[in-house]
C-alpha cells in the first residue's frame, strides 16, 4: 500500500497544496459549535453524529446533547434509554450505544481521558478508523489519517483515482496517501480542511471547480475528468417492507413496547406492529395483537400511512386506530414468554407520558398523529 501511494503522489506538487488548502480553510471554515475548542470528547460526540448525517441537522441535535450530557462522565454516568431519548430523531441509534458504551469504558479503564494513541482508541466500542483519526488528529493534533465520504472524494479528484471508492483496499490506500499529505505540525486544520472542501466545494455532484482553491493542482480537473468520479460500485436496492401498527388507545393509554436488545433499531419504543402481504393489513394487525396478548380489537379508522427509508430497506407503515372490543377492568402490562418473543412485554402507557420514551423516526411521526387528534 506504500508503494502504490507513493506512486500516486509522484510528481504532485505536496507542498502547494497543502499551502493552497491551509490558506483556503483558515479563511472560510465554518463556525461549528464543536470547533470553539479541541476537547477530545466533544470532537468524538460530534465525529459520531457526522456519520451519515448532514452538518446542518446535526448542530441542534450537538447542542442538546452536550447541554444536558457537557462531559464524558456525565454521559458515563446517564441511563441508556435517557442517552437514547436525546439521541431521538438522528437515527442509526447504534452510534448512540456504542458511544455511551465506550465513554464508560474510557472513564474506567482511563480515568476518563480520552486515549491519544491509536491501539488504545480503535479498541473503544463503535470507534472505527476515520474516528479514530479523527480524534486523533483534530484534538490531538497527531499525524492520522481521517477518511470520510468527502476526503474520498476529493483525494480521487485531486490525484485521478479511479479505484472503487466503496472497496476496503480502496480506502486503505487513500488512508496511506493522506497520511502523505498531512503537513508537520498542522494535522488538525489539515484533516478538517480537506473535509471541509468536500462537503462545500468538491462536491458529490456539480463540483464548484472554478472557485476551487486547489483547482491547479487537481489532475481530475485538468483531464475534465471532475465529474466521472469518484468510481462507485452500485449499491443494491433497498428491500420494500410492508408493515401495519396498530395505535391501540383506551382511558387515556395507549399501547406501547420496546424493540429487543439487538438488530435494527435495538431498544427504542414503538407501537405494535408486523409484517403483512396477503392478508387485509387491519385484519392483520387485530390478530396479531390477540395472538400476541389476548386482546380483541376493532378498527376505528385509518390513518395516515408513514415511510422511512433505511440503508437497505424500505419500510411501508399502514397504520390503524384501534379499540378494545372488550373492555378491561384495569390497564396493566402483558407479559409472555421471554424466550418465544423477543420484544419486551407490551405495557399501558398514559398518552401524555409517551414524550418520556424514545421512538425511532417512523413511530414518531404515529405519535405526532396521536396529538394532531387528540
Amino acid at each position: 500500500m506504500e508503494q502504490a501511494a507513493q506512486q500516486y503522489l509522484n510528481t504532485f506538487p505536496v507542498a502547494t497544496f497543502q499551502k493552497l488548502l491551509l490558506y483556503w480553510f483558515e479563511r472560510n471554515m465554518r463556525q461549528l459549535p464543536w470547533r470553539k475548542d479541541q476537547e477530545p470528547y466533544k470532537i468524538w460526540v460530534s465525529e459520531v453524529m457526522l456519520q451519515q448525517t448532514q452538518v446542518d441537522t446535526v448542530i441542534p441535535y450537538y447542542e442538546r446533547f452536550m447541554s444536558r450530557f457537557p462531559t464524558l462522565e456525565a454521559l458515563a454516568e446517564a441511563e441508556e434509554e435517557e442517552v437514547l431519548k436525546y439521541w431521538e430523531g438522528l437515527g442509526y441509534y447504534s452510534r448512540a450505544r456504542n458511544l455511551h458504551q465506550a465513554v464508560k469504558e474510557v472513564k474506567e479503564r482511563y480515568g476518563g481521558r480520552v486515549p491519544d494513541n491509536r491501539k488504545e482508541i480503535a479498541s473503544l466500542k463503535g470507534v472505527g478508523p476515520y474516528t479514530a483519526g479523527a480524534i486523533l488528529s483534530i484534538a490531538y493534533g497527531q499525524p492520522e489519517p481521517a477518511v470520510d465520504g468527502n476526503v474520498l472524494r476529493v483525494i480521487s479528484r485531486l490525484l485521478h483515482i479511479e479505484e472503487d471508492i466503496q472497496k476496503a483496499k480502496t480506502r486503505h490506500l487513500f488512508e496511506e496517501i493522506v497520511r502523505h499529505l498531512i503537513p508537520k505540525g498542522r494535522a488538525s486544520y489539515f484533516n478538517q480542511g480537506l473535509m471541509e472542501l468536500g462537503a462545500l466545494v468538491c462536491t458529490p455532484k456539480s463540483p464548484h471547480c472554478l472557485t476551487c482553491p486547489v483547482q491547479e493542482v487537481c489532475r481530475a480537473y485538468q483531464a475534465g475528468m471532475q465529474d466521472q468520479l469518484p468510481v462507485k460500485g452500485k449499491k443494491k436496492k433497498p428491500k420494500t417492507v410492508k408493515i401495519v401498527a396498530g395505535v391501540l388507545m383506551e382511558k387515556g393509554h395507549v399501547l406501547i413496547r420496546q424493540r429487543p436488545d439487538n438488530g435494527l433499531l435495538a431498544k427504542l419504543y414503538e407501537f405494535p406492529n408486523v409484517q403483512w402481504d396477503d392478508q387485509e393489513p387491519d385484519e392483520t394487525i387485530s390478530r396479531y395483537l390477540f395472538d400476541m396478548y389476548g386482546l380483541r380489537t376493532a378498527t376505528v379508522e385509518q390513518w395516515p400511512s408513514v415511510q422511512h427509508t433505511f440503508t437497505h430497506l424500505i419500510w411501508e407503515i399502514s397504520v390503524y386506530r384501534l379499540h378494545l372490543a372488550e373492555p378491561l377492568d384495569k390497564l396493566n402490562g402483558f407479559v409472555f414468554p421471554q424466550e418465544e418473543q423477543p420484544f419486551s412485554a407490551a405495557r399501558w402507557e398514559r398518552i401524555e407520558d409517551l414524550e418520556r420514551y424514545p421512538f425511532p423516526v417512523s413511530h414518531q411521526k404515529i405519535k405526532k398523529e396521536i396529538w394532531k387528534r387528540l
